[in-house]
């Protein structure tokens, strides 16, 4: 399980901020977002998990509920994971699944239960410092051969108030070195939306499989 010990205050100040501009926002989030279309990050997770269905698969992040409504609809058993206690709510009841309300910054999750964690739009919410922590806890969290997938708005290393909310802007070396250090070994990597210039494409998506030891840099 994680470390239990308080957050440094300018963790819990991140954490905090970051929450509320979130939960200040949670019905417009929901309209605005409710429609966006992510099959293409959903399949790339599923393509790369060898285990049978239904899969448990952990939404990290999962906002008001609607990818947690898409993975049971394919008939997985998706379970959220969200801070912010009006999403949280909202996820619950758009999608009828468990959701778990934690803070990226001090989880408590299972160890080895999930064959999935679908990080879509969360990660670049953690300060660059305690990433390490974070994604090895979300290894500890995967079944072996699990996989990770995570997409991100892209950037040159920058990290800071954006809006409100707190965010780490990777570039895909930066990105890797990461994931790289954290025991993943990276399946594959992609830039969104699909079918513009790469100077058009804000996100990057990438897959990753759980390694037992220090993975090899990825394709």
């Amino acid at each position: 399980m994680s470390d239990s010990r308080p957050l440094p205050e300018d963790l819990t100040l991140v954490s905090a901020k970051t929450l509320a501009h979130y939960s200040e926002r949670a019905e417009k989030f929901w309209t605005d977002t409710r429609d966006h279309d992510v099959k293409q990050n959903i399949d790339a997770l599923l393509r790369h998990i060898p285990s049978a269905p239904p899969l448990r698969i952990l939404d990290f992040g999962c906002g008001p509920g609607r990818d947690l409504a898409a993975f049971r609809a394919l008939g997985h058993e998706p379970i959220g994971l969200e801070g912010s206690a009006p999403f949280a709510a909202m996820a619950r009841a758009h999608s009828g699944c468990e959701v778990l309300e934690q803070d990226f910054l001090a989880l408590d999750l299972p160890l080895g239960r999930f064959d999935g964690i679908f990080a879509n739009a969360s990660l670049f919410h953690v300060p660059s410092r305690e990433l390490p922590r974070v994604l090895n806890e979300l290894h500890a969290a995967l079944k072996p051969n699990g996989v990770l997938f995570a997409s991100n708005p892209r950037g040159n290393n920058e990290e800071g108030w954006n809006r409100g909310r707190y965010a780490a802007y990777h570039d895909l070396p930066s990105w890797r070195a990461f994931l790289n250090a954290a025991s993943f070994m990276e399946l594959e990597h992609y830039y969104r939306p699909p079918g513009l210039p790469i100077e058009q494409q804000p996100w990057l998506a990438s897959v990753w499989r759980k390694c037992d030891s220090p993975a090899a840099t990825g394709a």
